[in-house]
């Protein structure tokens, strides 16, 4: 079977959750014997073949990622339509897919996440013939409720809180159509399954866990100006559910770590830190790293790797690195989410200020006493969510939507 994907970014190197889910789903299509071509957003000039996708991949396009203006922005939050709908469209981008499906032979066409759901009107209209898939990422008009429920809490994010709301009624009016015109469904858990039912398209959802290359974490030497008691919280930093933990964490959770554990660190490791970050930056306790060429070796040398997570859907794959990694984790149910009994027993879990500080105290203070969690967790990763546990559940979401 030949498969198009359809990704915002190039997925080599991983350096967010939606590459490493693209560069899992990749392998396992690899490994269940079918051929991958990928048209994706970047830099032309990418050497992608002598990178991994040279080998998983038969053909790589790469187009110039989009510009919009601050005008463009204003026209599209006055159509009504929902702002992701159309954020990454561009004509470069539809031209070189319509060059694809017309050279191309390709049996399925699948966009990753929604904000390339757009380009499935282009193949359904192109090539109507070709098999549809949408893998979601997120139900994203339920995160979006949730991040207005958050932001409704301080008076100065109401805007933004109202902005949120507005978008999650249009974002589910468009992920309703765009699963309607979808012939399978993926989803990443089963409670995005749930939610993503209510919005009544009648097609098949399929659950398909993100997933990374566990021994990609294993025996990793720790960075060396990482201190002892350190607490490490890794993701892209402009992405509104990081920023929201990193901050509830950084003004709510450590004061009361440090009141016990004065010589704890706060550590936020990732690229793109929102401009909202900037107060963290004199706390005392607090270090921003900015981009990293890699987070294994901060996870590594965690002395508690946490997810402060308030707002969030799917599967957080920072916390799937954390467990390949062997960390003892501190989450919130909403940091958990989506993960198996057995995931969810392998961390720690609080979900108010006082409680979260004191998991975090407990792990601190008592290191070894956390051991046979660590391994679980290893464990866990390994037989749930590595790209060879996925072929399976791929490889059935196919068969049982007729795809292929």
């Amino acid at each position: 079977m030949n498969v198009l994907l359809l990704t915002s970014a190039l997925p080599y190197p991983a350096t967010s959750g939606g590459a490493l889910r693209v560069l899992g789903l990749i392998r396992a299509l690899h490994s269940l014997g079918h051929t991958v071509s990928l048209l994706t957003y970047g830099d032309p000039a990418a050497g992608w073949k002598s990178t991994p996708l040279g080998d998983l991949c038969s053909v790589v396009h790469i187009c110039d990622p989009p510009r919009r203006t601050s005008a463009q922005r204003i026209r599209a939050l006055l159509t009504g339509q929902a702002d992701i709908a159309g954020r990454l469209a561009s004509d470069g981008y539809t031209t070189a897919l319509r060059a694809m499906l017309k050279h191309g032979q390709f049996d399925v066409v699948q966009a990753e996440g929604i904000e390339m759901a757009w380009a499935l009107r282009i193949v359904r209209d192109t090539a109507p013939s070709l098999k549809r898939v949408f893998d979601t990422f997120n139900a994203e008009f339920q995160l979006q409720r949730v991040i207005a429920g958050i932001d409704a809490s301080e008076i100065r994010r109401w805007p933004m809180a109202a902005y949120s709301w507005v978008q999650s009624h249009r974002i589910a009016s468009f992920e309703s159509a765009v699963m309607a015109q979808s012939d399978l469904v993926i989803a990443v858990s089963q409670e995005d399954a749930n939610a993503l039912k209510t919005l009544g398209a009648g097609r098949p959802i399929c659950i398909v866990p993100s997933a990374i290359d566990p021994p990609d974490y294993a025996g990793i030497t720790p960075a060396p100006n990482v201190l002892p008691n350190t607490i490490v919280f890794t993701g892209k930093m402009d992405y509104r559910p990081n920023v929201d933990a990193a901050l509830w964490f950084a003004n709510d959770v450590l004061p009361a770590v440090r009141a016990r554990i004065p010589d704890a660190q706060f550590m936020i490791v990732g690229q793109q830190p929102h401009s909202r970050l900037d107060r963290l930056r004199t706390v005392d306790g607090v270090s921003i790293t900015g981009f990293v060429p890699a987070v294994e070796p901060y996870l590594a040398a965690a002395a508690v790797y946490v997810a402060p997570l308030r707002m969030g859907s799917g599967t957080r794959l920072k916390l799937l690195e954390a467990m390949a990694a062997g960390c003892a984790i501190v989450s919130t149910t909403i940091g958990a989410a989506g993960l198996t009994e057995n995931g969810r027993k392998s961390m720690l879990i609080a979900d108010d200020a006082d409680s979260f500080a004191q998991r975090v105290v407990d792990v601190l203070a008592d290191p070894g006493r956390w051991a046979a969690i660590r391994q679980r967790a290893a464990s866990v990763v390994r037989d749930s969510y590595s790209w060879q546990a996925i072929a399976a559940p791929l490889a059935s979401a196919y068969r049982e939507a007729a795809v292929g």
